[in-house]
């Protein structure tokens, strides 16, 4: 799965929207089946969204967003039908809502396996959005309940499942949720290679409070967010980019080291900082994922 730092919204039901979003500079699409569709209209969306994989997989486009299908959560007796209905040529990941029980993700993970061998589809990835108390306090496990896992998402968004769930308050400074984001984020590292994304900031006209909000999730370890419109682009690449000074320094830790490690030594100073093997294999990581 490539890195994704901007990964946006587009209703299901929505063609004009999800048209645009397909051609937007962003890391991932995010065709959703369930917030932003009404009940009766699933069944249609469903169809809206397969044709949006399918023209997105057969496009020329020299640069496409990786594809995600937001589905409906398990308890609403929807997520088998969506996932059937999902799993075609061109599709990344089903990105799983509120996700709590681990049996749900171990039984979908094996309803794609199967559609995958008969329909002789590429790997599918699951992803989990983490927005109750329980899949908070569930997160490493539900990661474990599948090996198609590779990412999660935190739901941070004012007035969202998550802060109704925890009864708590909700502020730009991030305090109220700052054990949730650091559980969900440890959770995610220990489980090994998942991507940890933060979710929603659903002020549209508040661009400073992004900046802010994302400054904090990034400085926590997330490497993105879900973005609700284009606008939103420019300060979550802001807050989860790496300078090029920094990446000039990692570049230049890495070529001073394995000089030193060729003539036998692994630890030195590069712009007066120690260097060991930690600081190099963290430089090597910042290099392969921010690097162009």
């Amino acid at each position: 799965m490539r890195h994704i730092r901007t990964a946006l919204y587009a209703p299901g039901i929505n063609t004009k929207v999800m048209q645009k979003a397909m051609t937007t500079a962003v890391d991932a699409v995010i065709f959703d089946l369930e917030d932003s569709v009404p009940i009766a209209s699933k069944g249609q969306a469903r169809e809206l969204v397969r044709q949006a994989i399918t023209e997105l997989h057969h496009s020329t486009a020299e640069v496409k967003p990786y594809v995600m299908v937001r589905t409906n959560a398990a308890d609403t007796g929807l997520l088998e039908d969506d996932i059937r209905a999902m799993c075609v040529e061109g599709l990344g990941m089903l990105f799983i809502p509120k996700a709590e029980q681990i049996a749900d993700i171990s039984q979908a993970s094996q309803l794609i396996e199967q559609l995958e061998k008969d329909r002789k589809l590429s790997d599918i990835a699951i992803g989990l959005q983490i927005e109750t108390a329980l899949g908070v306090y569930n997160c490493y496990p539900l990661i474990k309940a599948s090996p198609r896992v590779q990412l999660t998402s935190i739901g941070t968004a004012k007035d969202g499942d998550l802060q109704n769930d925890l009864a708590c308050g909700w502020s730009v400074d991030g305090i109220e949720m700052l054990y949730a984001r650091s559980k969900v984020l440890l959770d995610s590292r220990a489980a090994g290679n998942v991507t940890p994304i933060d979710g929603v900031f659903a002020n549209l006209n508040d661009d400073a409070g992004l900046l802010v909000e994302s400054t904090l999730s990034a400085k926590l370890g997330y490497v993105g967010r879900t973005i609700i419109h284009p606008k939103q682009i420019q300060a979550v690449e802001q807050a989860y980019g790496i300078p090029q000074s920094t990446l000039d320094y990692y570049a230049n830790l890495i070529e001073e080291f394995e000089k030193a490690e060729k003539q036998g030594i692994a630890a030195i100073k590069v712009n007066d900082q120690l260097v060991d093997y930690a600081m190099y294999r963290q430089a090597k990581r910042i290099i392969s994922i921010y690097q162009k």
